[in-house]
């Protein structure tokens, strides 16, 4: 039962698709408002500084809204990220770092004299395009049990394929790509293909360094191809594969919405098993902003960590699931967060 998590081109797909409805005789309006980060603000000031509610129309500029963000006192960083569409209804997501909140460090930008060859970028430039084409429509699935995305669109899997030959015969070239180049899109593109080299110990740490890039892209397509070896690993733990969580459980903290979801999903896959180290970490470093994104309204989105909460709590998978069909997601949160549920009062 556990959703695919979409890549960062898929979401750049459904951006297209709010830009379409935007220009029909029903622009979209706010749905759905999920915030992440919050530790002392709450909703209710952050919807009253910026003046929106669901229902209104999609704020015009996702530029000038994050401004208004930042402008409250207490704010360090602000993001805001809608996703379209419900009908009319687009999904918006409020990111906030507060001052003195925890947040990743990532390396400093490379500035090499690295360039990938000119066919390398246009074989990734028109990968994106069948991705968004797939999404579009419909045959975006993806099978990850090979360690490497598996597209059903025959488009894009054949693209898929052209990388895993590249990464054989030019693993050096791309991994000198993801530490040197100074290109962000040029990092992304490398990071995408390492994914797909054949000996998936060799680039675990190479994928690991994709994930403390300062590019947000580079990041998701290399905790998208983590997490298709952390899928390997887990159905077959004969291989030995070794996938250190660290750096996910520090993204947890990011206000940047792929890298939330994105690291949530790699460490659904690290705890398969149980992997009470790597639930140790998460209750011991990011605990908080799990139980904040299983209380995101948009299901879709608070499932994956609110599987992932349960597994903290000490829960099956299957247990956490029938609370889920009940709509009881309080009692796992608070088993999660070791509290007990509040005493009735007495009458």
């Amino acid at each position: 039962m556990r959703p695919v998590r979409p890549t960062i081109v898929k979401q750049l797909a459904l951006a297209f698709v709010c830009l379409a409805a935007a220009g029909m005789a029903q622009a979209p309006v706010v749905g759905d408002i999920n915030f992440y980060g919050l530790r002392i603000l709450t909703p209710q000031r952050i919807l009253q500084s910026i003046r929106l509610k669901t229902g209104d129309p999609l704020p015009p500029s996702k530029g000038d809204l994050e401004d208004r963000l930042a402008e409250i006192p207490g704010v360090v960083l602000a993001r805001v990220e809608a996703i379209c569409c419900e009908g009319r209804e687009a999904v918006l997501f409020l990111g906030i770092e507060e001052k003195g909140a925890p947040h990743p460090t990532f390396r400093a930008g490379p500035t090499g004299a690295v360039n990938l060859p000119e066919d390398v970028m246009e074989l990734y430039g028109r990968y994106l395009a069948a991705v968004q084409r797939a999404a579009a429509r419909g045959t975006d699935a993806e099978d990850l049990t090979a360690g490497h995305a598996i597209m059903a669109d025959p488009d894009a899997r054949a693209l898929e394929d052209r990388f895993g030959e590249y990464a054989t015969t030019h693993l050096d070239m791309l991994r000198d790509a993801l530490r040197n180049d100074p290109d962000p899109e040029q990092r992304a593109a490398a990071a995408a293909m390492i994914g797909y080299a054949p000996n998936k110990a060799d680039i675990i740490e190479d994928l690991q360094l994709a994930i403390q890039d300062p590019d947000e892209t580079v990041r998701a397509n290399g905790l998208h191809a983590l997490h298709a070896v952390a899928v390997l690993a887990s159905s077959r733990p004969a291989l030995g594969l070794r996938i250190p969580a660290t750096w996910a459980v520090e993204l947890l903290h990011s206000v940047v919405l792929t890298d939330r979801t994105g690291a949530v999903q790699l460490l659904l896959s690290l705890t398969d098993h149980g992997a009470a180290p790597v639930l140790g970490q998460i209750r011991e470093r990011a605990l908080d902003a799990v139980l904040e994104m299983a209380r995101w309204k948009t299901p879709r989105y608070a499932l994956p960590p609110f599987l992932l909460a349960g597994r903290l709590a000490g829960m099956k998978d299957q247990e956490v699931e029938q609370a889920w069909q009940k709509g009881d997601r309080e009692a796992v949160l608070r088993k999660a967060a070791g509290q007990t549920a509040p005493r009735k009062r007495l009458q």
